[in-house]
């Protein structure tokens, strides 16, 4: 399956209100009010319109449909004590189990290389979610181990944590 990434745009609210359906949203506390989803696309815009080491977020675009499919970002985070980069997507039911976030993943990674603030990308999956852990391993993260999260705030998120090291050569996703 080929992918694009393009920048988050205004244009983009109704794909996060796609992204925001109930069985995309079971690991994370479930679906975000209208309100909550103004603020984040808002966030999204603003992420995408600052420096692009401080991150972007993306729509994920199917080739050669030109259809947006899902969100994949990469974004500053204190993890540790250290600042790094996190990452996460969404893919719309559909076009899952076909190679689309991966193949997104893979891009974001190489974004997020370029930016060249951060040395790690990590990625924080729920433990349950087998899906984004598979595109983890497949875009060569190394898993660190089980964490415990916030996510949303208030709401505990047993999470593992997958490191990708930004600055090794051989680090390269599929």
């Amino acid at each position: 399956m080929t992918v694009r990434i393009e920048v988050w745009s205004e244009r983009d609210f109704d794909l996060l209100r796609a992204a925001n359906a109930p069985e995309l949203m079971d690991y994370l506390g479930g679906p975000e009010t209208e309100e909550q989803l103004v603020k984040r696309h808002q966030r999204y815009v603003d992420l995408s319109a600052a420096r692009a080491d401080e991150g972007r977020m993306f729509r994920i675009v199917l080739l050669p449909e030109e259809v947006p499919v899902g969100v994949i970002g990469f974004w500053e985070q204190t993890w540790n004590g250290a600042r790094v980069y996190e990452t996460g997507w969404t893919v719309l039911p559909g076009f899952q189990g076909r190679g689309v976030a991966t193949g997104a993943t893979a891009q974001v990674i190489e974004e997020a290389r370029a930016a060249r603030k951060h040395r790690y990308l990590h990625a924080f999956p729920s433990v349950d979610n087998a899906a984004s852990n598979a595109v983890c391993r497949k875009a060569g993260f190394e898993l660190r181990g089980e964490c415990d999260l916030e996510y949303p705030p208030g709401h505990p998120l047993r999470s593992n944590d997958w490191r990708l090291d930004l600055r090794d050569p051989l680090s390269r996703s599929l």
